[in-house]
């Protein structure tokens, strides 16, 4: 069962890596200006092997204590990043396993990040979680609370802010997607001229929408069941 998995993997990993490039291509950008983040959520330590054995390096967890489970399991090299909401009580645990916070989605968690991050001697990466569908399901700034907010998000000095990071709203239509990515990279532009700074991040697009984000400017991906499948 193990080598079929792994076999099964390995083929998925290089049909989407296929699929990042083309739209890559599509879009007339550099493939390797993009990052596969592989999503191993719910699935075993022995799973990631399969995919590290296949080249991927960058994963994303959804829960921090699924992170501290794989992660002494796993080579050392691996760059892990953390895709879920993040409650506050749990920034410390997070900083000792991910070297990337996606969903930073208020000035609050902002501070203990970067308040913690100090005492560790810490600079970890973020993406600023934003909602511009302004669904109450979803974590995230509004828009107008970004711009507000986004000169005192800079004066964290802890902080390393690659940019913006979005979760649209689900449609087996993944073409609907596309509005919202657009409106995330406009979005991005507009706080880059306004406020003279680097955001050259845009964390966005999943295993249905990713080749969709990627057209619109995505620099990372994360994609999760198109690499490991579907679950339950």
């Amino acid at each position: 069962m193990a080598d079929s998995d792994s076999i099964r993997i390995q083929a998925n990993l290089e049909t989407v890596r296929a699929t990042l490039a083309a739209a890559a291509a599509r879009a007339q950008r550099d493939p390797e200006e993009i990052t596969l983040v592989a999503v191993s959520k719910t699935w075993p330590a022995e799973w990631v092997r399969f995919a590290v054995d296949a080249g991927q390096r960058v994963f994303g967890e959804n829960k921090v204590q699924e992170g501290e489970a794989k992660a002494p399991l796993l080579p050392s090299f691996l760059d892990w990043h953390h895709i879920g909401n993040l409650q506050k009580n749990k920034v410390r645990k997070a900083l000792a396993v991910f070297s990337t916070i996606h969903g930073v989605d208020s000035l609050e968690l902002a501070r203990q990040i970067d308040r913690v991050a100090a005492e560790e001697g810490l600079e970890p990466s973020v993406y600023l979680q934003v909602n511009l569908a302004r669904e109450a399901s979803k974590h995230g700034f509004t828009d107008e609370q970004l711009r507000q907010d986004l000169e005192a998000l800079l004066g964290l000095s802890r902080l390393r802010i690659q940019g913006l990071m979005i979760i649209p709203p689900f449609t087996e239509d993944a073409e609907a997607a596309r509005p919202m990515f657009a409106a995330l990279r406009a979005l991005r532009d507009e706080l880059i001229d306004r406020f003279g700074v680097p955001l050259p991040g845009l964390s966005m697009g999943m295993s249905h929408d990713y080749p969709i984000a990627i057209e619109e400017g995505a620099t990372l991906v994360r994609v999760g069941s198109a690499i490991f499948g579907s679950r339950g």
